[in-house]
């Protein structure tokens, strides 16, 4: 009932009606969320009522739990397999309350190694016909010495993993890539549980090129020198790339011992969308630069799924993340070979109920299909040959 309200009153009102500007909504929901994980006794004393009934709204509407959903991977222990992804909390400011969503883990950043701007505004825009996004932020950040200094501040994250994903500054050259990653990384290492190396942004200049296997293997070599403490390295790839160049990058992952591969970051194809021009810019979308996350990535995703999981084997385990919805979307994900998922996109549109509708839905299926746990539908519906 909350959810269809939320979906068919709420929302259309903030983005048609208010013309809400969704970076400041967003900024919002940031420090909305950080209030509501402070210590229910945190001063001020008149404000504690209200924070522990927010609490209490959050486990009771926000929250599933069964140990059906729960997983081991890289030697830690994931409740369940939904994870908020990338780009959402970039500077850790909401870090103790994604719990409180109902996620199993969240992924911080990007964050580079110099603070960053980022693109000039407006840069994030919401497209409802497609139920998508299209952003251009363009790694806006405080950078990593500020999130190392604020993650050092918080209690351990115990059996919530904090994922932290760092990106190449703007003014850095390319050539200069590897050690910026790595000063990041080093400032990082003890505070977060994994690592992820995002070279497929479509928003920093020539970014994506990195992803070429001759550029992407001193940033892996130089990040595994480093990794004193094996923190469990993973990359993050774009939906655009060609199957061989896919390959390149799996055969660099099993040379450099990566942890896991992230499928997939938005796409630059925007011919197909159904929304045509931008109502704030006045500019036709396939003319705007930036990235389209939700829906319209959500069969590209999967086939990249699919792809990784049989190239490798099953052996490298792979994080989902791209139009994501439901518990549908999710398992589709699953069955194809995902261990983990991660939204952004699709908990915007469906709001704060729909981890714990997803969660539910995984267990409906489970039973469905007759499994004990989640571990046994990992490419159920992509069996290796």
């Amino acid at each position: 009932m909350l959810q269809d309200i939320y979906k068919f009153s709420w929302l259309p009102l903030l983005f048609k009606q208010f013309n809400a500007d969704p970076e400041q909504v967003h900024k919002q929901t940031l420090q909305t969320l950080d209030w509501i994980s402070q210590s229910p006794d945190a001063k001020p004393w008149w404000s504690q009522p209200a924070r522990r009934f927010a609490q209490a709204w959050c486990e009771n509407s926000c929250q599933f739990q069964s140990q059906r959903l729960s997983q081991t991977l890289w030697q830690q222990t994931f409740t369940n397999p939904l994870g908020l992804a990338a780009g959402f909390d970039k500077d850790g400011v909401a870090a103790t309350g994604w719990p409180l969503m109902g996620f199993g883990f969240a992924e911080l950043g990007t964050v580079t190694c110099h603070a960053q701007p980022g693109n000039p505004q407006p840069r994030l825009f919401r497209l409802p016909q497609d139920q998508a996004a299209l952003n251009r932020m363009g790694f806006n950040n405080q950078g990593s010495r500020a999130l190392a200094a604020r993650l050092a501040t918080l209690p351990p994250s115990q059996d919530f993993p904090r994922g932290i994903n760092l990106g190449k500054s703007k003014m850095t050259p390319l050539e200069g890539a590897a050690e910026d990653y790595r000063q990041s990384f080093q400032r990082l290492q003890g505070l977060g549980n994994y690592f992820v190396v995002n070279v497929s942004s479509p928003n920093t200049p020539g970014l994506r090129s990195l992803q070429a296997k001759s550029q992407l293997e001193p940033i892996l070599a130089t990040l595994q020198t480093a990794n004193t403490q094996k923190k469990p390295l993973l990359i993050k790839i774009a939906p655009d790339l060609a199957w061989e160049d896919i390959d390149d990058i799996l055969d660099l992952a099993q040379q450099y011992h990566l942890a896991g591969i992230i499928a997939t970051n938005t796409t630059i194809a925007k011919a197909q969308l159904a929304t045509k021009r931008l109502d704030k810019t006045g500019n036709l979308v396939v003319d705007e630069a930036g990235g389209i996350s939700g829906a319209p990535v959500r069969q590209r995703s999967t086939e990249v799924i699919r792809h990784i999981y049989r190239q490798t084997n099953g052996q490298l385990p792979i994080v989902g993340v791209g139009g994501i919805f439901t518990a549908d979307d999710a398992w589709e994900k699953i069955v194809a070979g995902a261990s983990l998922l991660q939204v952004y996109t699709g908990w915007i549109y469906e709001g704060p109920w729909m981890v714990k509708t997803i969660l539910q839905g995984l267990v409906q299926t489970l039973d469905h299909h007759g499994l004990d746990n989640i571990q046994d539908a990992i490419g159920l519906d992509n069996p290796i040959t």
